[in-house]
């Protein structure tokens, strides 16, 4: 529940590690002795880690975290293979990363970004008034960014005013819209001139096609529409020796979770040593025996990292839905500062204990059970822009006190990662 207070109602509080019965069928997330010891033997004087632990000691999250280094960095790499290339831009940008988006008039742009960024219900978009200037919106997030919605009126190739500079330089993706349910053809043919206008001193930039209002078409209609913009774009491409560019396309409406999804592919394209978040989760799943593991932007739902296993749109849909149970929750108990006789009072007859010992995680945790098949569902806040959010299987729910136990040392982990991973100044 909300940060400060008492998340007994939903989960109960962990016992200690010592008291704890661990069943053999599911083994405590470890490191391996011989693994633990190389690690300390190695990292005993990295600056940068040892900043991040106590009195010089890692935490066995940080030794987590390397394990996954390690044990990514000694798998043998083949010739026909080539060598997994990180996703950290080449050169650093100075700011936040920059989401654009730009296309025709009335092809959704602004839609988007009010649904996904600032919780406008779909219903209430047809109000919304036509972009006459560009609109830029920063996003406080696990990792702050800019959102820059461009008039559809507006091409900053033909302006001689715009310094393309200012608006290309720090860019992390250009989401281009197309109306899937218009006439197309002159949307692909500006989206063309501007991918050829970029790929000359931009060639990084990453470009994202979001063939946008399909709610209303037929599944076949959809698939073709995509396969015809697709070739369009990749033939027109091709005659200028443009063999690779990176565009990408997604299927989106704002009236379902694709959106979403499409959002979520975007960002995770931003994140540096993204594999590294996903073996951690893929970890978690494997050791716990959970369906599945999200790891969610609490604000926009974009979830920014999953574990290896086949994501679904309706497992994504029902974990997306319980933030905002969890949310809505939130916004009408709030956080409090609880008195010092309230505090007594919680602390005598019948639990005689301190109150921080009597609650499960210093933020937000609860589980859920779905009644038509089962399956519990937990949520775990990693802070407070970020939250983990798992699909597990029927018998999990018996062993709650040693998957407390491995989210917690999974949490810790992810803490540390964005501490190690984020901008330093």
């Amino acid at each position: 529940m909300p940060s400060g207070g008492r998340s007994e109602a939903y989960l109960p509080a962990s016992p200690s590690p010592r008291s704890t019965h661990i069943p053999a069928a599911v083994p405590l997330m470890t490191l391996n002795p011989p693994l633990r010891g190389k690690l300390l033997a190695e990292l005993g004087n990295d600056a940068n880690f040892a900043s991040h632990s106590r009195s010089g000691t890692m935490s066995p999250a940080t030794l987590n975290l390397r394990r996954i280094h390690e044990q990514t960095g000694t798998r043998p790499q083949t010739k026909d293979v080539p060598k997994a290339v990180d996703p950290a831009p080449a050169q650093p940008t100075k700011g936040k990363p920059r989401l654009l988006l730009m296309g025709q008039r009335r092809s959704g742009k602004s839609s988007i970004s009010s649904v996904v960024f600032h919780k406008l219900p779909p219903n209430e978009t047809l109000f919304l008034e036509s972009t006459a200037r560009i609109q830029k919106d920063s996003m406080a997030s696990f990792m702050d960014f800019q959102v820059w919605d461009f008039p559809g009126q507006i091409d900053v190739f033909e302006n001689t005013n715009f310094d393309m500079d200012a608006i290309f330089g720090e860019i992390g993706a250009l989401i281009w819209v197309i109306d899937a349910q218009d006439d197309y053809l002159e949307a692909v043919a500006r989206l063309n001139s501007t991918i050829l206008a970029l790929q000359g001193h931009y060639p990084n930039i990453n470009i994202e096609v979001f063939i946008h209002k399909v709610d209303g078409l037929s599944d076949d209609y959809k698939l073709d529409i995509q396969r015809d913009i697709t070739i369009r774009i990749q033939d027109e491409l091709s005659d200028n020796g443009f063999e690779n560019a990176p565009v990408t396309f997604h299927l989106t409406s704002i009236y379902n979770h694709s959106i979403f999804e499409a959002f979520s592919r975007v960002i995770q394209k931003l994140i540096p040593r993204l594999g590294t978040l996903e073996s951690m989760l893929t970890n978690l799943c494997r050791t716990c025996r959970f369906e599945k593991a999200y790891l969610f932007d609490v604000l926009s739902k974009i979830y920014i990292a999953t574990d290896s296993a086949t994501a679904d749109m309706a497992s994504y849909e029902i974990c997306s839905e319980y933030i905002d149970v969890i949310i809505d929750i939130t916004e009408v108990y709030g956080t409090w500062q609880r008195s010092d006789e309230s505090r007594k009072k919680l602390e005598s007859e019948p639990w005689n204990s301190k109150l921080d010992d009597q609650i499960g995680c210093s933020t937000a945790e609860s589980c859920l059970v779905l009644h038509d098949s089962n399956k519990p569902i937990m949520l775990r806040e990693v802070d407070r822009y970020l939250a983990l959010v798992a699909i597990m299987k029927d018998d999990s729910y018996d062993r709650m006190p040693l998957v407390n136990m491995n989210v917690e040392a999974v949490v810790e982990g992810l803490t540390e990662f964005f501490d190690i991973t984020k901008p330093r100044k």
